[in-house]
């Protein structure tokens, strides 16, 4: 009896054994798909503030192109930015009050 009492014995743990196996494998395969879900939402939200600001970005930039096709603001541009002036006209630098 003390045989079959150990082979029984031995069974229970090698089984027991078997199920705590499948359990860690079963368990660590769950929390790296965690983590990667977490991972992905961070990435997520990082990458919706960047397609905002490239949204604002783009509608700023189409805002200049269609004002570039306006030959009266390209000549206000150059005269402000470049200190280009018209036949007779004087440039006359006030310095920046922020300054």
């Amino acid at each position: 009896m003390a045989k079959g009492a150990f082979k029984r014995k031995s069974r229970f743990v090698f089984l027991l054994v078997c199920v705590i196996a499948i359990l860690v494998v079963f368990v660590g395969t769950i929390f790296k798909d965690w983590l990667k879900i977490v991972d992905n939402k961070q990435a997520i939200a990082k990458m919706s503030v960047q397609y905002e600001e490239l949204l604002e970005e783009e509608e700023s930039l189409t805002s200049e192109v269609t004002k570039l096709h306006d030959s009266d603001y390209i000549a206000r541009y150059a005269r402000e930015r470049y200190m280009y002036s018209l036949p007779g006209e004087i440039i006359i630098k006030m310095p920046d009050e922020e300054k």
